[in-house]
């Protein structure tokens, strides 16, 4: 009988855990914490219920989309969707109108606030070449970075500025010269490039946990499956070659067929100790560096208002704002969004806080001091994405385990939909070997 583990109720462990659930597999679910989302999940801070950072999702997250429709979390009504746009207050304004795709894009650039024409058609060739290029590097060229990339399409350091960078940032959560070019033109391709709707901003209304990995966990049990919360797995055995022994921090074991671990990356190694099969995996891990992002939630009094709802900010420490007053959090609440590695690490919450406030006042006139604050650093948020980095792939040498993660091998850096995508991937894996019971 198939009689599938999942180990991590993340984005990536929930999506598997549907899909097979879906299809009669027996699963349960196995989570450390007391509530699930992984590293996309909700908590309390000063009587707000606030996500550990502050994500997007894009039109393009297509199989994210689809699990929360299966799961009866309706798209619509839990997210705010914008057409493309791009705001830095007196500095630039980038916003595509409801045409049909390349024309969305190409006039968006054209009609850009705060560039000049040259920028603009240095923008347009360069996206125009891309396409021409499939979106792959020319000549066939091993990977390098975005900045190698910007400089050998000669964008000008505006459109560097205000455009490019914050979007390798954004995406890939490293910094333009480290990150790799190639994934940064796979998200250019299914996103700018691609339908009109896939360039769409789809903004939260409601936490993280609740927006999927909580509707999934009430699904995967109507479907007779088990979600498993407060329990840490600690290690696991192959006590023979058709089965997989889970041993629980609490001393407990239990044994199912397959086993998937959808745990972050840098908890794989401890779970695989005792796998030595799996040596070259654990090398691949261990090889991973990681990126950090800080939020910071500054509560104000609930007549502040962005005039939008998400503005960018360039040369400053923050780079992303967003008013959760405007995503049904209580009004007054704003969240500065701060990605990759840089010199704001060595600020102190205070200091950093501070230092948004004054960015904030330069924005919001008249703004009074913040009645409370709460900066929540994700150390290892992402793994550093940079060029021709070596990815695990969802598959292990060992039938019946695999992986799923957003840093397992695809085209995609480390976003919610690549987690989803991992666990739909390894799901499917399990189904083509083992049909519903």
């Amino acid at each position: 009988m198939t009689q599938v583990a999942i180990v991590g109720a993340g984005y990536a462990g929930m999506a598997a855990a549907v899909e097979l659930a879906a299809r009669g597999i027996s699963v349960t679910v196995f989570e450390a914490s007391r509530v699930v989302g992984g590293r996309a999940r909700a908590m309390e801070t000063h009587g707000v219920t606030v996500d550990n950072g502050q994500h997007i999702l894009i039109g393009a997250y297509s199989e994210t989309l689809r699990l929360m429709r299966q799961v009866g979390a309706d798209p619509q009504r839990l997210l705010l969707r914008l057409p493309l746009i791009l705001a830095y207050p007196r500095q630039l304004r980038i916003a595509a109108p409801c045409l049909p795709a390349p024309l969305h894009l190409t006039l968006a650039l054209l009609s850009a606030q705060g560039l000049s024409w040259p920028d603009k058609f240095a923008a347009v060739r360069f996206m125009q070449t891309l396409r021409r290029d499939n979106f792959r590097l020319r000549s066939g060229k091993d990977d390098y970075s975005v900045s190698a990339l910007l400089d050998a399409h000669r964008q000008p350091d505006r459109l560097r500025s205000y455009l490019w960078e914050p979007l390798c940032v954004a995406a890939l959560n490293t910094p333009a010269e480290a990150a790799s070019a190639q994934v940064f033109l796979n998200v250019l391709r299914d996103s700018l490039a691609a339908g009109r709707s896939c360039s769409d901003l789809l903004l939260p209304r409601v936490d993280l946990g609740a927006m999927f990995p909580v509707r999934a966990a009430d699904y995967i049990t109507a479907q007779d499956g088990k979600v498993v919360r407060d329990t840490a797995i600690r290690g696991i055995e192959r006590p023979d070659s058709d089965t997989y022994t889970l041993l629980a921090e609490d001393g407990s074991r239990s044994t199912f067929s397959h086993v998937i671990i959808a745990t972050a990356p840098y908890h794989v190694p401890a779970l695989i100790e005792n796998l030595t099969q799996l040596d070259a995996l654990r090398h691949t891990l261990g090889e991973l560096r990681y990126e950090p992002i800080i939020t910071c939630y500054l509560g104000y009094p609930q007549h502040i208002r962005l005039p939008e709802v998400m503005l960018g900010h360039a040369n400053g420490v923050m780079q992303w704002l967003f008013d959760r007053g405007q995503l049904g959090g209580p009004p007054g609440l704003l969240a500065a969004v701060i990605s990759a590695r840089g010199r704001h690490l060595e600020l102190s919450n205070d200091e950093l806080t501070e230092r948004i406030h004054a960015e904030i006042a330069g924005i919001v006139p008249n703004l009074s001091t913040p009645q409370w604050s709460q900066v929540i650093t994700e150390k290892r948020a992402t793994f550093s994405c940079t060029p021709g980095l070596a990815r695990p792939a969802s598959t292990t040498p060992l039938p019946g385990l695999l992986l799923a993660g957003d840093y397992v091998a695809g085209d995609y850096p480390a976003t919610l939909e690549s987690a989803v995508r991992s666990g739909v991937q390894a799901a499917a894996s399990i189904l083509r070997q083992a049909p519903a019971d």
